[in-house]
């Protein structure tokens, strides 16, 4: 009678149930929450600076930065003061860095030539900063937005977004790119059919190598506002992004969109913006098991940095739950504005 029951207990905790024996008090939880050593040691989630992407805003000339008013702590900087910033930011363990560029206005026009430009600021900055750190990965923006007068990530005609025009001109931009030695190119324009494309172009370049990091599901978000000041794109805008940003009220459009660019040569993929999309990252990480990454956008950001001033969260506390909680949804990278910020907490708990 005996093995019976200590039979029918194994079946009904691996059935994930409990059997009265191991009700309280015979099972307290709190045990493996009453010190700091065995939480961590019982953490099912853990977060390192390996995991954190950095993205910095690159402006034109030497010992130059601006602070960004909606973006507290984040500065645009000059592409020697990038160097310097990406170092230190190296040195605390963070292992990649995403750049956007600050196109200066009189380098805009409608159809974004500046974009395919070899010798334009992203080029210059991916080239110098390889050249300083070569152990530092470099991911780099493949859209329109911050080269054209209209602020779109495309190509524009009489109201409308091309898609098939533009992704000539972005495989042209990531060829560019990929000459100046980007080691992952990030095409975050949500075209259709742009992967595909970029893949053979970087195929029949001989770029076999340099990683694609799909902005597969992008939504029409309203988090996106300090990032367009940042790369000055806000002003210029015209109308909005949801002719090819994705609806926010959808789910299973993401895992359309994602199952399509794995299919066209996607290496890794991500979900934006972030927090208010934890259940999308989760759907993509158990539906693909492919590297997924999570961007922790400019209003999410500014959010914290709000909340905080005013004395409402602390800041690094919240700031590390905000992370934990894109580990915990599944992704595997996450590209944060705080990402030196989390990396010096890194350090100081492991001191």
């Amino acid at each position: 009678m005996l093995k019976h029951r200590i039979i029918k207990n194994l079946e009904d905790n691996r059935q994930g149930s409990l059997s009265a024996s191991a009700a309280y008090p015979r099972t307290r939880m709190r045990r493996l929450r009453s010190q700091g050593w065995i939480r961590d040691m019982v953490a099912e989630h853990s977060l390192s600076a390996a995991d954190l992407i950095w993205p910095v805003f690159v402006t034109e000339g030497k010992n130059q930065r601006e602070s960004i008013k909606s973006m507290p702590g984040v500065e645009r900087r000059s592409i020697d003061l990038t160097i310097e910033a990406l170092r230190q930011a190296h040195d605390t363990g963070i292992l990649a860095t995403a750049l956007f560029p600050v196109v200066p206005e009189e380098n805009k026009t409608m159809d974004g030539r500046e974009a395919v430009n070899p010798d334009n600021l992203m080029c210059r900055a991916i080239a110098e900063i390889k050249n300083a750190l070569p152990e530092m990965g470099i991911i780099t923006d493949v859209a329109l937005d911050p080269y054209t007068t209209h602020g779109h990530d495309g190509l524009v005609q009489d109201g409308k977004i091309l898609n098939d025009e533009t992704v000539e001109i972005l495989c042209q931009q990531a060829l560019v790119q990929a000459e100046s030695g980007a080691d992952v190119i990030a095409p975050s324009d949500m075209m259709d059919g742009r992967i595909g494309r970029i893949r053979d172009a970087l195929e029949e370049a001989n770029h076999t190598d340099t990683l694609i990091l799909s902005y597969a599901a992008k939504y029409a978000s309203s988090f996106y506002g300090p990032f367009r000041d940042a790369v000055g794109s806000g002003d210029f805008l015209k109308g909005d992004k949801k002719t090819y940003q994705m609806n926010p009220a959808g789910t299973d459009e993401a895992l359309r969109e994602v199952a399509l660019d794995i299919q066209e040569g996607a290496d890794m993929v991500m979900v934006k913006p972030g927090l208010p999309y934890l259940d999308v990252i989760h759907r993509v990480k158990e539906t693909f098991k492919i590297p997924t990454f999570a961007y922790h956008v400019s209003g999410e950001y500014a959010m914290l940095k709000a909340a905080a001033s005013s004395g409402a969260l602390n800041y690094e506390q919240a700031l590390a739950e905000t992370m934990m909680a894109f580990k915990r949804a599944g992704a595997d990278a996450i590209l944060t504005y705080a990402a030196t910020d989390i990396a010096k907490l890194l350090q100081e708990k492991a001191a």
